[in-house]
Order: C-alpha cells, then structure tokens, then sequence
C-alpha cells in the first residue's frame, strides 16, 4: 500500500536542494562573468541570473506536485488502514460473540447436572 510513496516523499524533500545548488552555481556563474569583464552589465550578469532562475523554478516545479500527491496518498493510506482495523475489529467482535453464545449452553448444561 506504501509503495512508492518514498519516491514522491524522496523527490519532494531533495528537489528544492537541486534547484538551490542549480542557484548557487548560476549565481557563481555570473560572479565569474563580473571578474572576468571586470563590469557589472547587464549582458554579463543577465545570464547567470537566467540559470538560476531557471534551477529555482524546475526544482520547485519537480517538488511542489511531488509533495501534494504524496500527502493525498499518505491521507487515502491513513483513511483505508483506519477503516481496515474499524472492519478487523467489527469482524473480531462477530466472532467473539458467535463463540460465547455458542459455549453458553455447553456452560450451562454443566451447571445443571
């Protein structure tokens, strides 16, 4: 029932450290371009931001999706294993009841002689 959903949890708690790391290179990427032109234009800069961005925006479009299905899965999984131990139960209490009624009259016939 909970195959799987370590995939999706997996995926939702490592992609937004994938879109960082994506970040913290585009943000590198564009330091690198400023000492290497030894200016701050746009054309330099513009770039890297892009990248990094870019990261940011495919880590969160990998992990928001992934962490809103996990979690429906995770409820409907809860959900059916509450409803498995309310019919367990239900059907433990059947049986329980079926075997004391059925050694009632063994018990009470006993009782008598």
């Amino acid at each position: 029932m909970m195959r799987g959903t370590g995939i999706l949890a997996s995926i939702g708690s490592t992609a937004p450290f994938v879109g960082l790391f994506g970040t913290v290179w585009g943000i590198m990427v564009s330091f690198i371009g400023i000492a290497k032109s030894q200016t701050t234009n746009l054309a330099v800069v513009a770039p890297g931001i892009a990248e990094a961005l870019l990261a940011t925006a495919i880590g969160l479009i990998a992990a928001i999706p992934a962490v809103v299905i996990y979690n429906g899965f995770a409820r409907s999984i809860g959900g059916y294993r509450a409803q498995l131990g309310d019919s367990s139960a239900a059907v433990l209490r059947l049986l329980s009841r079926d075997m004391d009624r059925r050694a009632l009259p063994r018990t009470v016939s006993k009782a008598a002689e």
